[in-house]
């Protein structure tokens, strides 16, 4: 059984803060407009008091006005697909850690940030100076799944099995690297840049002549990048949620229509199926639920991820990566395992937020940190 957590909104009447947090410096910026834009939707404003706060593409932090003002008028429904960072530049700090008002609760922080300056424990680690509630993984657990590289190497350590890959950094790449894939790896394989999602900068290399130029779109988004074996299997996903402890959801299954699943297949085509649950036997569907679990907890992910693995047609499930920040609009897969799981969208940001205020509450108790200021739930929860 999981942990129980508090209530998210307190005593009623009295509305609980969230902080949207969303856009950010990396190329994944659309991405989090989009996915701000689901969450919004299903926020219960009896429950909530929404805040919304943009980080341009420039990296200045901003209070969205305009998406406010829309909210305000129109509801979520007529947000526009994209929300645009516009209005008075704010400092970070202060946009977090504000005092409630006396109707309101104080602040949990909704960060949907993807990639770089966002999902990789940089603002994390922001909202841990901030003092304040944050839902999702923390400093340590962020940074390792973002690293494609850092994380293969403790997924590794806790026994499960991977792709062989190699890590590499730019400025150490020689002419010999495509006899050391062709050795170690062998043909096809993926190219990917450590630290970004969404197959954004991946490349599938079917030999060596394509592999130069690769690699070079993989380092013009990240200082390291991973050349890994393509594995010969079915893509699937498993939701993974909590921490005390975690649970599995239901399997989905990923079935692209080109090559591989890559950003435009995502995101503009159309034409991937995302089946819910997958056809698999309840034996394969458990043992990936269960290497999901270990996966999670291998990189110190908290609160949730998404797990990605492949399901070879022997049996064995390969794990591919762990997504702390995943696609989170009601269509994407993350909330959809839970629906099929038995909880709903509007329910499962309603744990997510219970969650973060109870490891806020663990956290201020122990010994070595500040106890800081007076406890998110406030005195109406105890």
């Amino acid at each position: 059984m999981s942990e129980a957590p508090p209530s998210g909104a307190g005593r009623p009447g009295r509305r609980r803060r969230i902080v949207i947090v969303f856009g950010g410096r990396s190329a994944e910026h659309e991405i989090s407009c989009s996915t701000a834009v689901g969450v919004l939707g299903a926020l219960d404003p009896h429950r909530y008091a929404v805040e919304l706060v943009a980080i341009t593409r420039d990296g200045r932090w901003v209070r969205a006005e305009e998406a406010e003002a829309v909210l305000a008028s129109g509801g979520p429904a007529a947000l526009p697909p994209v929300l645009r960072a516009e209005g008075r530049a704010i400092e970070p700090g202060g946009a977090l850690a504000r005092r409630a008002d006396d109707g309101e609760l104080a602040p949990v922080v909704l960060p949907l940030l993807h990639g770089p300056f966002g999902e990789d424990g940089t603002v994390q680690g922001l909202l841990e100076l901030a003092g304040v509630a944050y839902v999702g993984s923390g400093v340590l657990g962020s940074a390792v799944a973002m690293d494609k590289g850092v994380a293969r190497h403790l997924l590794a350590a806790a026994g499960l099995d991977l792709a062989p890959w190699l890590t590499l950094r730019d400025g150490e790449v020689d002419a010999g690297l495509a006899r050391r894939v062709g050795e170690e790896l062998g043909w096809p394989v993926f190219v990917k840049p450590a630290n970004l999602g969404s197959s954004i900068g991946v490349s599938r290399v079917e030999g060596p002549g394509d592999l130069e130029a690769a690699v070079a779109e993989a380092l013009s988004y990240d200082e390291w990048a991973v050349v890994e074996a393509a594995v010969a299997g079915r893509e699937l996903e498993c939701a993974v949620l909590g921490d005390r402890p975690p649970r599995a959801s239901v399997v989905g299954e990923v079935r692209a229509s080109r090559a591989f699943y890559d950003y435009e297949d995502k995101y503009h085509l159309g034409a991937a199926q995302l089946v819910v649950p997958a056809e698999i036997p309840p034996s394969r569907a458990e043992a990936v639920r269960a290497v999901a679990l270990r996966a999670y907890r291998a990189v110190r992910a908290e609160g949730m991820a998404r797990v990605d693995v492949f399901l070879e047609p022997t049996g064995r499930v390969v794990v591919n990566e762990v997504n702390t920040i995943p696609g989170f609009t009601p269509i994407s897969m993350y909330p959809r395992l839970w629906a099929a799981s038995g909880l709903d969208y509007a329910g499962l940001l309603d744990e997510l937020v219970a969650l973060a205020l109870a490891r806020w509450e663990r956290r201020r108790r122990r010994l070595g940190r500040a106890r800081g200021p007076a406890s998110p739930a406030g005195s109406a929860d105890r």
